[in-house]
């Protein structure tokens, strides 16, 4: 029988199907097989942003608060006493952030402003910083994973947290802007 099949095996390939068969559908068995599997897919079917969309979620749970904050250099501060002026308003404008932390006299953080109430109320030349100011401020630390950033962001409906470090020291900022930038990258 065998050697029957072997005889007429090449003469039975004009009738077969041209398109290489795909044998079983090939399960990762572990994430690196998975990464592999990916590296492996041709650009015409996943994109560069697509693998780095997967990466970011693939990584969420391991990721911390303080991998994706913006440090304490880069936020911008307004003193409670402070004429939102043009000068001002534009140096806030230009930061890229639409929330601000205002500060006291002893650079205590005491309130957020937001730019959407800079924008809705017409701002006279005499106008301080803490007349337009959200007395809610909202923390994370630094070792906060994502995912409790997420629930906080649901919890108290705020796109806005200052970020402690383990001594509760001010650190830095993170957005909800930035949480989806890391997802789905910048739009």
């Amino acid at each position: 029988m065998r050697k029957i099949v072997q005889m007429l095996d090449p003469k039975l390939d004009k009738y077969r199907d041209k398109k290489p068969r795909v044998s079983a559908k090939y399960t990762p068995q572990t994430l690196k097989d998975f990464i592999a599997v990916i590296q492996r897919t041709p650009k015409n079917i996943l994109s560069d942003k697509d693998r780095e969309r997967i990466a970011a979620i693939m990584s969420f749970d391991d990721r911390t608060v303080g991998d994706l904050m913006a440090d304490k250099d880069k936020i911008v501060f307004v003193k409670k006493d402070e004429i939102l002026g043009p000068l001002i308003l534009d140096r806030l404008y230009k930061s890229g952030f639409k929330s601000f932390p205002v500060i006291d006299s002893q650079e205590k953080v005491i309130g957020i402003i937001h730019t959407e109430a800079l924008n809705a109320l017409e701002i006279k030349k005499t106008d301080r910083a803490a007349r337009y100011m959200d007395e809610r401020v909202n923390y994370l630390h630094v070792n906060d994973s994502l995912e409790t950033a997420v629930e906080e962001i649901k919890r108290t409906d705020c796109c806005y947290f200052l970020v402690l470090n383990k001594r509760e020291q001010l650190t830095g900022c993170l957005t909800i802007q930035m949480l989806l930038e890391y997802l789905v990258g910048r739009v």
